[in-house]
């Protein structure tokens, strides 16, 4: 059954980690979504393996260069995403986290999003490194000087531990998760023709 249309913009949370691959495919499906609905997304942290430490830890690679591309690859290539293979090292996220709040609030938070995710599966740099992570904040639009002085001092540290913390009480076990508008939850990277479904029978508005 379809609901009325809503008054205003849906809101959206797109509970998400950086170090998640799907959590990217999740971000470029989201993109389309923002262009095609009358919605507003919202970041949500959420930790993939809480027991990375903060320096991060070592990985071994799941293919090899000579591999065949994966499912996940060729879904990626379709969405102009470059997944690089090689990645030997896990990124504790929480600093590019406490930079997701920074960029919501300067209205940067998609472009900082893209730079990354890009960074960390395309580029492989580490982000749970203080000057990588004020790196791609420059690269997404940010002060640069704002965000160093925002992340030494721990600004957003509590807001998102806090924020990580609520996922799990809310039961949140695999992301991405999308919650739309407080009334239905979906999981995984969706395609289109999903997202739209929903929010059709929630009573978004297209633009």
């Amino acid at each position: 059954m379809t609901h009325e249309p809503e008054p205003g913009p849906m809101q959206i949370l797109m509970i998400s980690d950086f170090v998640c691959p799907w959590c990217y495919l999740g971000l470029v499906e989201i993109e389309r979504v923002e262009r095609e609905w009358e919605v507003e997304v919202r970041h949500v942290p959420y930790l993939l393996d809480p027991s990375t430490p903060p320096e991060g830890k070592p990985r071994r690679p799941m293919t090899r260069p000579d591999d065949p591309p994966t499912h996940m690859e060729l879904r990626a290539e379709a969405a102009g995403i470059r997944f690089t293979r090689g990645r030997t090292w896990t990124s504790n996220s929480v600093l590019a986290h406490e930079g997701a709040e920074f960029a919501q609030e300067a209205g940067r938070a998609r472009e900082y999003a893209r730079e990354m995710f890009r960074a960390y599966f395309t580029e492989l740099e580490d982000i749970g490194k203080p000057e990588v992570v004020v790196a791609v904040g420059e690269r997404a639009g940010l002060d640069g000087a704002a965000w160093r002085a925002a992340l030494e001092g721990k600004v957003y540290r509590q807001r998102v531990l806090e924020a990580i913390g609520w996922t799990r009480e809310a039961g949140v076990t695999g992301v991405p998760t999308f919650v739309f508008g407080d009334r239905f939850a979906l999981s995984g990277a969706q395609d289109a023709a999903v997202f739209d479904s929903v929010l059709s029978r929630l009573g978004a508005r297209r633009r």
